[in-house]
């Protein structure tokens, strides 16, 4: 993976640094509420598309990645418009759809980085993304997953909420969820809806307000 196509594609966590506070803050505090409850599985969904859930979700795993005593796996489970090895660079082509069908394990179909980070993503398009989110298989692969690599963190880059019952589908599965909005778009009746819906399937951790692009003068550290 290229350092300068990272940070092209807003991915600013993978080697640390200034950039990477926000996150890191983000991670310590979803590793204390996952502890306190014996959590392992995050959905990270949106309420719409280009909330920038992917690119958080990279954002968030490298800086898992970043903890030697925390084991991390990034799941790509948007099926309609996979965007992580794009947004990576990865020339490899993986199926993670074959692995929640039950036909390739999941070392078959995924990237290590490190000693305590994978990351599996898809190649394409899955022609029939809601019937594979609703198959029994996909609830036995994520079982086997967490079963067998014993992680930590299990995040899941689900697709949108509102573009189809993909998500709600397999959220069931899911310990907890984070919602991501994005700024001057998402609406607040549209994030409201959202986490109803999702807090009638899993515990939603939170909200995170995404591509903010004016913060307060004495917002963080040195920003």
């Amino acid at each position: 993976m290229s350092p300068l196509l990272l940070e092209r594609n807003h991915v600013v966590t993978f080697s640390g640094g200034e950039n990477s506070v926000q996150f890191d803050v983000m991670r310590t505090r979803l590793l204390q509420v996952m502890r306190a409850n014996g959590w392992k599985r995050v959905a990270i969904t949106s309420p719409g598309p280009g909330c920038g859930k992917s690119t958080l979700a990279l954002n968030l795993a490298f800086s898992l990645g970043r903890q030697p005593a925390v084991s991390t796996i990034l799941l790509e489970m948007d099926m309609r418009r996979p965007s992580l090895a794009r947004i990576l660079g990865l020339r490899e082509r993986h199926h993670f759809a074959r692995v929640l069908d039950g036909i390739e394990p999941l070392e078959q179909n995924a990237m290590r980085h490190g000693e305590n980070l994978a990351i599996a993503t898809q190649s394409g398009a899955e022609r029939r993304p809601a019937e594979l989110m609703q198959s029994p298989s996909t609830a036995a692969a994520l079982d086997a997953i967490e079963a067998k690599y014993e992680p930590s963190v299990i995040l899941c880059d689900l697709p949108p909420v509102f573009v189809s019952d993909d998500a709600m589908a397999v959220m069931g599965h899911m310990d907890a969820a984070l919602i991501i909005a994005a700024a001057e778009t998402t609406t607040v009746k549209e994030i409201d809806r959202c986490e109803r819906e999702v807090a009638a399937q899993t515990n939603v951790i939170g909200v995170i307000l995404n591509k903010c692009r004016y913060m307060e003068k004495d917002f963080g550290y040195d920003y």
